[in-house]
């Protein structure tokens, strides 16, 4: 993940987390470490640039979905590219899965 674009804060008061292009097996351990440190506050996940998503790290962002809706936090993932919403239409999951706002 590209901290560097994480560190501003998001417009929405979320914390921004901008997901790697390749969201592969070596991406799965940062990217559930970057979460983890925002358990609690309300989180975008920015999708834009993902051209890879692969099962473990989808495994992450769903465990992520389920804690944040289990903390009554938001969750959202905004904005996501084509190559992220195919993706979750070849593990036949909705967009909904992954997002909680309780």
């Amino acid at each position: 993940m590209d901290t560097d674009k994480d560190a501003d804060g998001g417009a929405d008061g979320a914390a921004p987390v901008m997901l790697d292009r390749r969201l592969d097996l070596t991406a799965a351990a940062p990217l559930r470490a970057r979460l983890l440190a925002l358990r609690g506050q309300p989180v975008r996940v920015d999708a834009s640039e993902v051209a890879l998503l692969g099962g473990l790290c989808l495994q992450v962002l769903l465990a992520a979905a389920a804690a944040w809706r289990g903390d009554v936090r938001p969750f959202r993932i905004a904005p996501r590219s084509a190559a992220f919403d195919a993706a979750l239409a070849s593990f036949a999951l909705p967009l909904s899965a992954l997002e909680g706002d309780q």
